[in-house]
């Protein structure tokens, strides 16, 4: 089981985190009592084992209730449960050009403006940023360079390596591109099964189209150029934040060809450990 608290000041960047956290499997509740801490982990760890992992954010939005936070959180490891405490900075500078951008009040009302409501807020925490496991300073990273951070947190090496998902689409231009794609190769290049009778109302998931497509040196050297420049991409876009990547096989039709060079990619990437999920869009048309 997985349990993170997510604090820091307010407009440092919490919203992102709490994102990032749930695009990652983790169920997230924002804005909790400190007090429910330790029932919430009874609740979800004990009755409810199917939440893995489970994020809090906790900020001074509960007001004087913050600095209940490391006495709930040592009775919650006194209970026998592991946390990770992360709180989330930036500085004075850049929190004050935040609030001006999107005219959010400040959780604390301070006498002395917006300046004084973030310095006392920082007072508060004091305590909590000094006790917390990992610290983020916000103020000069941009949203990929905060995903990075966050995964070298939150994700193990083989987390990462295999968490960005595969959708391969093998479809027919006559049928217009998939809207969604990332990447679109075409294939109507290489000799077409259509034209070989035995072979026309079968598609690529047939062995004998598989072999026909592939018996050309041809194919089997794009194949290759194919796999190895996609392999070597899948980690760029993980890096700039993307949790999946859409890649699209196109011939004629989208029965043969692309079937074919679709299966064989979706095959080999899963040896290497990726989540691949087929989608034949137009291997039913036409028939």
């Amino acid at each position: 089981m997985k349990f993170t608290v997510v604090t820091g000041l307010s407009g440092s960047g919490k919203t992102q985190v709490l994102k990032f956290l749930e695009d990652n499997g983790y169920f997230c509740i924002d804005n909790l009592p400190p007090v429910l801490i330790p029932k919430l982990a009874e609740l979800f760890f004990t009755t409810n084992p199917k939440f893995e992992k489970v994020a809090l954010v906790i900020d001074m939005r509960v007001g004087e209730m913050i600095n209940e936070l490391l006495s709930n959180l040592e009775e919650l490891k006194r209970s026998g449960y592991h946390y990770t405490l992360l709180f989330v900075n930036a500085s004075d500078e850049v929190l004050i050009k935040r609030y001006k951008e999107t005219r959010h009040s400040h959780p604390i009302d301070s006498d002395e403006g917006l300046v004084g409501s973030i310095r006392l807020e920082r007072q508060m925490l004091e305590t909590i940023y000094n006790e917390a496991d990992f610290v983020i300073d916000t103020s000069n990273l941009a949203l990929y360079e905060l995903w990075k951070k966050l995964k070298k947190i939150y994700m193990s090496d083989n987390d990462e390596e295999n968490r960005i998902k595969i959708n391969i689409i093998p479809f027919g231009f006559k049928y217009g591109l998939p809207m969604d794609a990332d990447l679109v190769f075409d294939v109507r290049c290489f000799p077409n099964p259509f034209y070989i009778p035995e072979l026309k109302k079968k598609t690529g998931n047939d062995k004998e189209v598989y072999d026909f497509v592939m018996s050309f040196e041809e194919t089997q050297k794009f194949y290759k150029q194919l796999y190895e420049m996609i392999y070597d991409l899948l980690p760029l876009y993980y890096d700039e934040g993307k949790e999946s990547v859409t890649v699209a096989i196109g011939c004629t039709g989208g029965k043969h060809r692309s079937v074919t060079l679709s299966n064989k990619l979706g095959e080999d990437l899963k040896k290497k450990g990726y989540t691949v999920n087929m989608i034949y869009r137009d291997i039913e048309k036409g028939k």
